[in-house]
């Protein structure tokens, strides 16, 4: 169980009320897939995904956006609890849409960065380590399911 220190649970409480759920998610959704373009090929059926452009005006990109932020909003609400709250989508994700683990790590990157520069010079050394602490848990209970 991870041990989250006052300031750790503050301080992602309260990224998570300041964030757009909406321009975070899809931006780094799109950042994701133009970085790591290997990482399209879990999106096949989102249609055009040929180039940058093509990503960020992507209106299914910026839908499953979304859906990562309000599963992180899960997080942030169950911060004690993130293993069981995430025991379904890891079987999801293993099991039925067979996502390389790794991919998940890139991601929570992606969003890193976004909400650094979403948050500016707030984004400060000790923000960015709870954060990371925060999307590594994530992304080891939805890596669960694989090992």
């Amino acid at each position: 169980m991870v041990q989250w220190t006052d300031f750790e649970r503050t301080t992602i409480q309260d990224i998570f009320s300041k964030i757009d759920y909406e321009s975070v998610g899809h931006q780094a959704l799109t950042r994701c897939l133009v970085v790591y373009p290997w990482t399209q090929r879990y999106f096949s059926k989102f249609g055009n995904l040929y180039n940058a452009a093509a990503i960020l005006g992507n209106p299914k990109v910026a839908a499953h956006g979304l859906t990562v932020m309000r599963g992180l909003e899960k997080a942030v609400k169950n911060m004690d609890n993130i293993k069981s709250t995430y025991a379904d989508l890891s079987v999801l994700h293993s099991e039925q849409l067979h996502v390389d683990p790794q991919n998940f790590r890139l991601l929570a990157d992606c969003i890193t960065i976004v909400v650094a520069s979403v948050l500016g010079a707030n984004f400060t050394a000790e923000v960015q380590a709870a954060l990371q602490k925060f999307l590594a848990v994530i992304v080891s209970a939805l890596g669960k399911q694989y090992y």
